[in-house]
């Protein structure tokens, strides 16, 4: 039995999926058990991967105690950890899973036996985007590695029914033009980008591509919300009061055209289904999430605090405040001019194969 770990963030679960799959090919008659998130599950629960999700509640002892007991009942040959943190490897180690796969970082070597290298530039990690990251523990075991093993979001009908039954109450028809906003980040404030840039660029995205703007934010963001509803003058659909989870998210964001966001989850989940995206960085290293840059455009600014990847800004949040909502439309619309160009490229090869 293989047992794998999945990170905790949202985009690294979505940049851990082309090594969900590669695993799976790998042990193809192995029982393969994912160990999660509750909000993970609502990411993957309808991926090809998993024969059984076991849900993750390792805070505390009686948490840590009752995982144990749990992956202690599964009796895993093999445990492929992904996240880097000590909490992520003891369950495991006590359960007394004999292979333990992971990054020796943080200073739980003692927990792991076996993993791959992180690389180092002196003392400090080279970043490496989380998708490749994650590979890397793939490739550790002998797996075969595809090089264009991207991420894959499934959904199911019935939450395929619910976005349509929604766009439908949203007055969103066929042949609009639906551009997202997602405005908020779990990972904290640095993040993200001020509610009147947000409003401002709402009035410049629906003039400039006769859009309807939908707004997403997850729970804890109502108050980054209402004051982008408030600022703005452009009608947008706040997607708020329907309580759009993790699991709605992906159909909602697959009807979009474009999708601007901070760096946070929801960027991935574009990138899963192929929509257009516009990124809005600051405190991060794009480093850790240059990959698969097709549709992707990242906005950002020089300043020399940055990146700092600290949750808070603790000066006065120039990375962020300092891009303003023309160089985001800029972005959009050098992107979407892209992506439409390529379309009807592939359009006319396709043509002229079918002529041929």
């Amino acid at each position: 039995m293989l047992a794998v770990r999945l990170p905790n963030w949202v985009g690294d679960v979505v940049m851990a999926t082309p090594a969900l799959k590669v695993l799976r090919e790998r042990f193809v008659e192995a029982k393969m058990v994912g160990v999660m998130r509750p909000g993970a599950r609502k990411i993957v629960g309808e991926g090809p991967w998993f024969d059984e999700v076991v849900a993750v509640d390792d805070h505390g002892l009686r948490g840590l105690s009752r995982l144990t007991r749990e992956i202690k009942r599964l009796r895993p040959d093999l445990a492929v950890l992904m996240p880097n943190s000590i909490r992520s490897a003891v369950p495991f180690w006590l359960a007394g899973v004999p292979q333990r796969v992971g990054y020796r970082r943080r200073g739980r070597g003692w927990l792991i036996t076996g993993g791959p290298t992180p690389q180092r530039d002196n003392r400090r990690f080279t970043p490496l985007p989380m998708h490749s990251y994650y590979l890397e523990l793939c490739r550790w075991l002998g797996c075969t590695i595809d090089a264009d093993a991207r991420p894959q979001l499934y959904i199911s009908p019935q939450t395929q029914q619910h976005a349509e039954e929604l766009l439908k109450c949203y007055g969103v028809r066929q042949n609009d033009i639906v551009i997202g906003l997602n405005p908020g980040a779990n990972f904290g404030s640095s993040k993200c980008w001020p509610p009147e840039h947000f409003a401002r660029l709402a009035e410049l995205l629906a003039s400039n591509f006769d859009a309807k703007i939908m707004l997403f934010s997850g729970p804890g963001e109502e108050a980054i919300a209402h004051a982008i509803l408030h600022e703005s003058q452009s009608y947008i659909i706040d997607t708020t009061p329907d309580h759009v989870d993790l699991e709605l998210l992906k159909p909602m964001i697959r009807r979009c055209n474009l999708l601007v966001t901070n760096d946070t989850g929801p960027r991935h989940y574009a990138v899963a289904f192929d929509v257009p995206v516009v990124v809005i960085m600051g405190p991060t290293d794009p480093g850790w999430t240059q990959v698969f840059m097709e549709r992707t455009r990242v906005v950002r600014i020089d300043v020399p605090c940055a990146p700092c990847h600290k949750k808070t800004c603790p000066t006065d949040h120039r990375c962020m405040k300092d891009i303003t909502p023309e160089m985001v439309l800029a972005a959009a619309r050098e992107l979407m001019e892209t992506v439409t160009l390529s379309s009807s490229l592939c359009s006319r090869i396709n043509s002229a194969k079918g002529l041929s």
